[in-house]
């Protein structure tokens, strides 16, 4: 997709955004835009694109693998005037790939047991600021899916809190497909329901990630607080 297509898609997934959050009185989530299988060329291109419709906000970029992010920011790296990037992880994460995403990724978002906190934690470098981490709540209990349960987060959050190199921002989810949207709507309120009690507690996080290209209006009506969203922005994958 060339620089033109992008740049059209962003400005009006932009603006169905804002339109979403109007008509349900929420405040306009941020966009997170799925780079998984992407070359760096569009990502650069849709970087530039959010640079020119939103200046002075930081374009974020989520990625499903640490050894496909790696080698993206390698390609941008020898790119001319590519804009700063925010980098989050948004794919399982194995605890031996922990160093490697400690150092590539600005958030870690699917945070999920206590074994990754402690990864995370040994090895984000020194010369960062903390770790931007989100808890990936599995909200439907879907044997299938990763995720914590959501009687687990308290102490996720407890051991997140305890490293002063990692910072708790909130939750995050992927709900089961369901055709019927009242199903899907009824899990993101569920998970807005547990990022309230866990604000209870930990009153500074700010973010409660869900909502994707195909059901973010819903989420935004349940409160996301950003939303993921790659196949309206990037075209669906070949």
């Amino acid at each position: 997709m060339d620089a033109a297509s992008l740049h059209a898609n962003l400005r009006d997934t932009l603006q169905h955004i804002d339109n979403a959050a109007h008509s349900s009185g929420r405040p306009a989530p941020r966009l997170l835009a799925v780079g998984k299988t992407r070359p760096a060329d569009a990502v650069a291109a849709l970087a530039a694109a959010f640079c020119d419709l939103r200046p002075g906000e930081v374009p974020a970029f989520g990625e499903n693998y640490v050894q496909e992010t790696a080698a993206k920011q390698a390609g941008l790296a020898v790119m001319r005037d590519v804009p700063t990037i925010e980098w989050h992880l948004i794919g399982h994460l194995q605890s031996n790939k922990a160093r490697e995403a400690a150092t590539l990724f600005d958030w870690v978002q699917t945070v999920d047991r206590p074994k990754l906190v402690t990864a995370l934690a040994r090895h984000r470098p020194d010369n960062r600021p903390p770790l931007n981490l989100l808890i990936q709540v599995n909200i439907d209990d879907e044997a299938s899916k990763h995720g914590c349960r959501p009687d687990e987060v308290p102490a996720l959050a407890r051991a997140i809190a305890a490293h002063a190199n990692l910072r708790l921002r909130g939750l995050m989810a992927i709900p089961a497909p369901a055709e019927d949207e009242s199903v899907r709507r009824r899990a993101f309120a569920a998970m807005r329901e547990c990022f309230e009690t866990l604000r209870a507690d930990h009153p500074h996080i700010d973010t409660l990630s869900m909502g994707m290209s195909d059901d973010y209006p819903l989420a935004i009506a349940e409160g996301a607080s950003m939303v993921r969203i790659g196949t309206a922005l990037f075209g669906a994958r070949g």
